[in-house]
């Protein structure tokens, strides 16, 4: 991509937006590129709206990536895509259009229909606010009600893990491990397929914890860097995680959301 110029992706829906910007974004990393600007448009309801959309996106050169359920108005956005010329990517029409096709169904066509204030809404925030609550080891006397427990030294992710499992609707606890401190007995009482440790090369933990350091102030020749120390960590890390059977998971050059993937598959 043209690193020169900034580009920019209109995102479009009729609802948030939030499933558009999710494509755009994961798409975008695919490029290595930081020249691309997002500008969302939410709860767009007519014609009319679709129209100034599309048309203020022709003037700008942009890409307009959209979820419209209505039929009318995807039909709107193709026909004005095609006046101006202007590309354009629809992120539900053909999955909707795939669905009919296959299993013959109807779809709602209600915007937003992934928010509704349903049960799994609020089970969703109960989580989120359990795993807020239950970060780096705090609370311990409410580990049991955790749906995930993550165990791991010091800067091996667990904290964005947790938040990510936990916008999932799993109630995600962490412990850090660490040589001088003993891990929580409660830990002997949940089953082990809920617990997962987390490991990670020592080079590429050291070189976190160095960035960490220096995002702090601090100097990074102290033991919390020192390779001696980090391994000692790892090594009784894994020895404890295999002690209570956990599954390990080594999370070095991995993204928050493969090393979660692997944790849902293995609790299905």
């Amino acid at each position: 991509m043209n690193n020169e110029s900034q580009h920019l992706i209109y995102i479009c829906s009729d609802s948030v937006g939030e499933t558009t910007e999710a494509v755009a974004k994961a798409t975008i990393k695919q490029f290595h590129t930081n020249q691309v600007k997002l500008k969302r448009y939410s709860h767009l309801q007519d014609e009319d709206e679709i129209r100034n959309v599309v048309s203020e996106a022709a003037a700008s050169n942009a890409l307009i990536m959209y979820t419209l359920v209505q039929p009318e108005l995807r039909e709107m956005m193709r026909q004005e895509a095609v006046r101006h010329n202007i590309a354009t990517v629809d992120i539900m029409g053909p999955a909707m259009q795939g669905f009919i096709d296959a299993f013959h169904g109807s779809p709602s066509r209600l915007p937003g229909r992934l928010h509704t204030l349903d049960e799994d809404y609020y089970r969703r925030i109960d989580a989120i606010e359990y795993t807020v609550r239950n970060d780096d080891g705090k609370n311990l006397n409410e580990l049991l009600q955790a749906d995930i427990v993550l165990l791991g030294v010091s800067r091996t992710s667990k904290t964005p893990l947790s938040i990510y499992l936990s916008h999932k609707g799993y109630k995600t606890a962490n412990v850090p491990i660490v040589p001088e401190v003993l891990p929580p007995d409660s830990l002997s009482h949940i089953d082990s397929k809920r617990l997962f440790g987390l490991t990670m090369h020592p080079e590429q933990l050291i070189h976190i914890r160095k960035a960490r350091l220096q995002t702090l102030g601090l100097l990074s020749g102290s033991l919390y860097t020192q390779r001696s120390r980090v391994e000692q960590e790892l090594n009784h890390a894994k020895q404890f995680m295999e002690q209570i059977g956990c599954t390990i998971i080594d999370v070095t050059n991995r993204a928050i959301e493969e090393t979660a993937g692997i944790i849902l598959e293995s609790m299905q």
